[in-house]
């Protein structure tokens, strides 16, 4: 979770550290620091506790640092709280090794005892201090290379970890090692870079290599070298980013989550049109063929955070259209226990970043029990994408902002059009109604942008809410799961308690909780649901509730019982969730800002999970 990078070339190191670690503060912000070196002479560490900012102005924006050579760590809290003693980098008692880490070190504390028997002495509470040290200590002990301490000490560490380290002995060269943490790793003829995801690097460089797991390398100027776990040379092949780097910027707007929001519609336009071509879907690209489409007996789809949610809606769509068996699992649980699953089954795997820790867990185990796996990510050459069977890359492109919109809308659209075809070609569908919802999947972008166009009325009803306490979303069906997604963008940037409940669960102890002025906000897009969800509504106001109603054009009986209605446009109720989320987005959005948070950055939280 933490943001890590690094550079070794002809210019000055700091400045580029720091815009590097600029773009990857969503990773962490609790505290940042740099290690810089010039030739061989000593390195210099500065560290701040807080964000990068802190950083910036105690080095005066690098200048303060002379090198070409160096590391840079923005942290997300595990072991020790934030402080500039467990900020990173971390040394070795003589400063011999530095280094920045991702990821958490399980046997850390059994190996801090074997270190301190060797007369190590520990400053900070972190398990990142103690594979320095261990590093060091293999380094000396063998009278290695840098590859032999590294591979000696990844040999001995459990959990996961992305390393970044520099030796006194190699004073312009950078070694890496990386299990289960993301890293690539970028090169042009003045420089080598290394970095926890695209955005640092972007500026400079589209060609990157991904160094798999318990693999090294090192980053010398202008040039890379990878070592497998026994320390032979490999070699590796370099990808192309197609990002554009404007996309990573805010491009005017106050914050990435607007922007992320208003990219929604191409978002989505750009991952359907991936894969339909000519009014008819092809997935030949991701390897999946129709005879292995009829021979699914179920599927089970795994993923955490606000791609569980879009399980959630998933689950609904494949059972009705594609009359497949489905469940959705945290990834989190299903990797703890020994689920019971059809050889034919399907594992559908679903991760903005593709390096969530738990979701790459869930899909390894989904393969050890030999089921196919389909993947649904974000991010080409992501760990997740790289292991599952088959892949569908959605393409939203960079997404910033902790709270994930575009991502999600992205990842939903792949759902609904996997499940269309899925529906026809096992012969559920005639081509008539095949073609209509293929038609009627490509008006969503359009109608997205409408619902856009309608923000300053959520935006005054956002800032009536800034001194609410509590908030509860309640739907059914497809509804329900979009109001897991809508509680969610409320807790995580407004700081509300909020929950969402199955509608129809209210009066099995929800509904003790209802008093005055207390905000329920019902999603209505299911029309064969509508009015049980407004009864449910109805019994909230009689106890004092303020209501607020989510629902399409063509509803407005819903205004005799809410006290604010939202309309989305009319769609086939299917794809209903891809327009009711986008007024719970904005909602949580415009509360937080009319609270003055920072609306990309939430305490406590950080934007890619890559550990437990």
């Amino acid at each position: 979770m933490c943001g890590i990078v690094g550079y070794t070339g002809r210019q000055q190191a700091a400045p580029i550290l720091l815009e590097g670690l600029s773009k990857l503060e969503y990773r962490g912000y609790d505290s940042a620091g740099l290690a810089v070196r010039s030739g061989e002479e000593r390195v210099e560490v500065v560290k701040a506790k807080g964000r990068l900012k802190a950083l910036y102005k105690k080095t005066n924006g690098g200048q303060a640092l002379r090198g070409t050579c160096g590391i840079g760590h923005t942290r997300w809290a595990t072991h020790g709280e934030p402080s500039e003693d467990n900020a990173h980098p971390h040394c070795s008692d003589d400063g011999n090794v530095i280094a920045v880490h991702n990821g958490i070190i399980e046997n850390y504390q059994e190996l801090k005892q074997k270190l301190m028997k060797n007369g190590y002495k520990f400053y900070s509470q972190t398990d990142t201090e103690v594979a320095v040290k261990l590093v060091d200590y293999y380094y000396k002990k063998y009278l290695g290379t840098p590859v032999d301490a590294i591979n000696h000490a990844m040999v001995r560490i459990r959990g996961s970890y992305a390393l970044a380290v520099m030796f006194r002995d190699y004073p312009e060269q950078i070694y890496v090692a990386r299990k289960d943490s993301p890293m690539i790793l970028g090169l042009t003829e003045e420089g080598a870079y290394l970095a926890s995801d695209v955005p640092a690097i972007l500026k400079y460089t589209r060609n990157v290599y991904y160094i798999g797991n318990l693999e090294i390398g090192r980053l010398e100027k202008g040039k890379l070298t990878f070592y497998n776990l026994d320390g032979d040379e490999i070699e590796k092949e370099a990808a192309r980013i197609q990002w554009d780097a404007e996309a990573a910027e805010k491009a005017g707007f106050e914050h990435f989550m607007m922007k992320e929001i208003y990219e929604q519609p191409k978002a989505v336009a750009d991952t359907l049109n991936s894969v339909i071509r000519d009014g008819t879907v092809d997935l030949s690209g991701m390897a999946l063929t129709e005879e292995q489409i009829r021979s699914i007996s179920g599927i089970c789809v795994t993923a955490c955070g606000s791609a569980y949610h879009v399980g959630v809606a998933a689950q609904y769509v494949f059972e009705d259209l594609a009359r497949i068996p489905v469940r959705v699992e945290l990834a989190s649980e299903f990797r703890y226990r020994k689920p019971l699953l059809d050889a034919n089954t399907l594992v559908v795997v679903i991760s903005q970043s593709g390096e969530t820790a738990d979701s790459l867990a869930a899909l390894r185990q989904a393969k050890d029990m030999g089921l196919k796996t389909l993947a649904i990510v974000n991010v080409v050459g992501s760990s997740i994408a790289r292991e599952a069977d088959n892949v569908f890359y959605t393409l939203a492109g960079p997404e910033i902002s902790v709270a994930t919109t575009k991502g999600y809308s992205a990842q939903l659209a792949a759902c609904n059009v996997l499940a269309v075809q899925f529906a026809k070609v096992r012969q559920l569908l005639d081509q008539d109604r095949y073609e209509s919802l293929i038609g009627e999947l490509l008006t969503i972008p359009e109608k997205i942008g409408k619902i856009l166009e309608d923000k300053e009325r959520l935006q005054w009803f956002a800032s009536k809410q800034v001194t609410a306490k509590d908030v509860f979303f309640i739907g059914r069906g497809l509804d329900y799961a979009v109001s897991l997604e809508g509680s969610l963008k409320m807790k995580e940037i407004s700081y509300i308690h909020s929950e969402a409940y199955a509608a129809g669960e209210l009066k099995h102890g929800t509904i003790s909780l209802i008093e005055d002025g207390i905000l329920v906000i019902g999603v209505l897009t299911q029309q064969e649901l509508y009015e049980k969800t407004v009864s449910n509504l109805v019994e909230c106001k009689s106890r004092g509730a303020y209501l607020m109603g989510l629902t399409s054009y063509g509803n407005y009986n819903i205004e005799d019982t809410a006290d604010f209605v939202t309309y989305i446009p009319r769609t086939d109720p299917h794809f209903a969730p891809s327009l009711a989320v986008i007024p719970l987005q904005l909602l949580g959005y415009y509360v937080s800002v009319a609270k003055g948070l920072d609306v990309d950055k939430p305490r406590n939280l950080a934007k890619s999970v890559t550990v437990e």
